[in-house]
């Protein structure tokens, strides 16, 4: 049983920009508490939590990774995030886990995009925030701007809480220091203006303050952790993680000040949908029926083993605890109850709420995932996640492994929410799409180092649909076929109409007497839908289209159900085509976050994409987000194109609006296209 109760534990996680040194740190803070006898680096790939093959060839993580650490009576329960904004997810779906999210900072490059990102991700979850400055053996002549752009960006609760010495070779403590010479802000300033911020979290003591009474170093620490609980106080340090300078005083704040599960932002159930939904926080409490989240799923890449990491909230859990999880899956059996230590498994004989937990072979269970004993609770709410925006069409490259790549892309989709495959039957393509490009190729590359899988890709096919602007009436089609023996015959008229937007597809029987025998009239829908689903124009399937049955003739030995089927799909073409039919392409909202000097840039590549701005809205840190409509087929590789303009500063998100006519210009190319694709074909 676990030495260390609910109060004693720590949830943190951090996340920020690539590049900020946030796994470094990671490896500082396991070797400066011993867990490791040599500092573990990403350059020289010797990292413990960058332990994936995929993640050392590159240089970054990829996954979110775990580590826990006992530091002076306390567990802290550390998860490091990927940076790059193609792997968000894997980033914004561990901040459940955490009660602290320590935002790393390079002080050299400063707030960046993804920076912007997660802070604002855990502030809207509530988490309480701490603020690293990294790096600062790079050079410490920007830290005052940059501790300004975060004031004015964060706002001016991030106060610092300790100040680096102008070599960056030693940190000095603002909390409980009240004079001294930092490197580049007087340590006693630093003191006041922080002390200033924390008592703010509290009327008494600010009363106290303000009548110039002594205020207590414990009440101070007990409002410096309020004040973090309640986003009123984010706290900044300062560190080298490749010369573990300030990574002691960064792990005394973690364990003096940051809130444990008891304290901090507790989850929140939801129950019921609709108009009676109901949400409700979760208290963590060891007694009571299990219930966790699903925060973290990986396989490891020799035995292809499944792990799944859960953040308990309520009960504890052993080896033969019997779970179950949301969406009617079945009943499994927990079995060895470990914690990670980078890709190490540390077993343990039970846990309790607050801490998080990994099990194996729980092949059920899939990341964001609620699990539970007893009675189905409803599902803990998760942050949203963005919609993906990157789409690539795969093929196997050798035969016979379409199912071993189906399967493979089925466990990365368990543990990526942001990875989503698609079997288009419009296309009849296999649609693979994630958050950018790094992130397919990233999962394709991984595929084939794993499992010897390679595919053949292409951008997708974009989905056009058919339909027609006027009408046509009578016309008409035979069809006659004589083989020697029984022929075919089917002769019909049919009228062909506009129907309502997006009304879709209707038939009408309006044959008056015999002219076609009530069996053959049903084969005359199939062959008009037949030709619905292969298309006229261009291969895409026809909508909003109503088709009467106005008359027609029988043979009483030829007709039969295949005869009319032919004659249906025929006369619906020939109609078709008398109907001045045109193209309908997808139009999506886009917004697309930028900084303000970059606006004028984006808003005239988007008009030259043919689409319409909408509107913008101004975000903190001189970033701006444009909102417009914008056709799919014209940014289906926006995501290189707004990483080159805006520097890696620029992030976007999107989802399907309507569909609308296609320009003639356009329709006349995508036609002619389709067309050279099927002559191609038929060769």
């Amino acid at each position: 049983m676990a030495s260390y109760t609910i109060d004693d534990i720590r949830n943190i996680v951090l996340v920020g920009h690539a590049g900020s040194g946030k796994t470094s740190l990671a490896e500082a803070i396991l070797h400066k508490t011993g867990l490791t006898n040599r500092l573990g680096s990403v350059d020289d790939k010797s990292s413990i939590m960058d332990a994936d093959e995929e993640e050392k060839q590159r240089g970054h993580s990829i996954d979110s990774a775990l580590a826990h650490i006992s530091y002076k009576g306390k567990e802290i329960n550390l998860i490091d995030t990927p940076g790059y904004p193609d792997f968000y997810g894997a980033a914004i779906s561990a901040l459940p886990a955490a009660e602290t999210a320590v935002l790393v900072i390079s002080a050299s490059s400063g707030i960046q995009m993804n920076t912007r990102k997660m802070f604002q991700a855990a502030r809207q979850r509530g988490m309480a925030c701490i603020i690293v400055i990294n790096k600062i053996d790079s050079g410490t002549d920007e830290l005052e701007g940059l501790i300004k752009s975060i004031q004015e960006s964060f706002g001016m609760d991030c106060r610092c809480a300790n100040i680096c010495s102008s070599d960056g070779s030693a940190v000095f403590d603002c909390i409980i220091q009240e004079s001294g010479d930092g490197g580049f802000i007087d340590v006693g300033e630093a003191h006041t203006n922080l002390v200033e911020t924390i008592v703010e979290a509290d009327e008494e003591l600010m009363e106290q303050y303000l009548g110039g009474e002594e205020i207590s170093p414990e009440k101070l620490a007990r409002t410096f952790t309020a004040g973090m609980i309640n986003q009123s106080l984010v706290p900044i340090v300062f560190t080298s993680a490749r010369n573990e300078v300030g990574i002691e005083a960064l792990l005394n704040l973690i364990k003096d000040y940051a809130p444990n599960p008891a304290k901090g932002v507790p989850l929140k159930l939801v129950q019921g949908e609709g108009e009676e939904q109901t949400v409700t926080e979760i208290p963590p409490e060891p007694s009571g029926s299990l219930l966790g989240l699903v925060c973290r799923v990986s396989s490891d890449p020799k035995s292809h083993i499944k792990y799944v990491t859960l953040r308990l909230q309520r009960g504890t859990i052993k080896s033969d605890t019997s779970l179950q999880a949301t969406g009617g899956k079945k009943g499994m059996r927990s079995g060895q109850v470990s914690k990670l230590q980078g890709d190490k498994l540390d077993h343990i004989d039970q846990a309790q709420a607050g801490d998080i937990v990994t099990l194996a072979k729980l092949e059920e269970l899939q990341i964001r995932d609620t699990v539970f004993v007893g009675q189905d609770p409803g599902t803990i709410e998760v942050p949203r996640l963005p919609i993906p925006m990157y789409s690539l069409a795969i093929e196997p490259k050798s035969r016979g492994d379409e199912g071993k790549i189906s399967s493979v892309l089925t466990e990365v989709c368990d543990a990526d929410p942001t990875f989503k495959v698609d079997r288009d039957h419009q296309t009849n393509e296999t649609v693979v799409s994630g958050l950018g490009e790094l992130h397919v190729r990233v999962i394709l590359s991984r595929m084939h180092a794993r499992r010897g899988l390679d595919v053949i890709t292409k951008p997708p096919k974009i989905p056009y649909r058919e339909t027609i602007t006027s009408s046509a009436k009578y016309v008409e089609y035979t069809h006659k076929k004589q083989t020697g023996g029984a022929g075919q015959f089917a002769r019909v008229f049919i009228d062909m109409e506009p129907n309502e937007l997006g009304a879709g597809y209707e038939f009408i029987d309006k044959i008056f007497g015999g002219s076609i025998d009530q069996p053959f009239r049903p084969s005359v829908d199939k062959g008009c839908q037949a030709a619905m689903a292969h298309g006229v124009l261009a291969g895409c399937p026809v909508v909003d289209i109503k088709v009467t049955l106005v008359d027609g003739k029988t043979h009483p030995v030829d007709s039969k159900d295949i005869a009319f089927q032919i004659a249906g799909r025929e006369v619906f073409r020939k109609a078709f085509m008398q109907c001045n039919p045109t193209l309908l392409e997808p139009i999506v909202n886009i917004e697309v976050t930028v900084p303000a000097e970059k606006v004028g840039d984006i808003t005239g590549d988007l008009a030259g994409r043919r689409g319409r701005v909408q509107g913008q809205d101004v975000l903190p840190g001189n970033m701006i987000t444009i909102k417009a409509q914008v056709p799919l087929a014209e940014i289906q590789q926006y995501s290189s194109q707004l990483k080159s303009v805006t520097g890696g500063q620029g992030s976007f998100t999107m989802e399907l609006s309507h569909y609308e006519p296609m320009p003639p210009n356009i329709l006349q190319q995508v036609v002619a296209q389709a067309k050279a694709q099927k002559e191609k074909a038929d060769e």
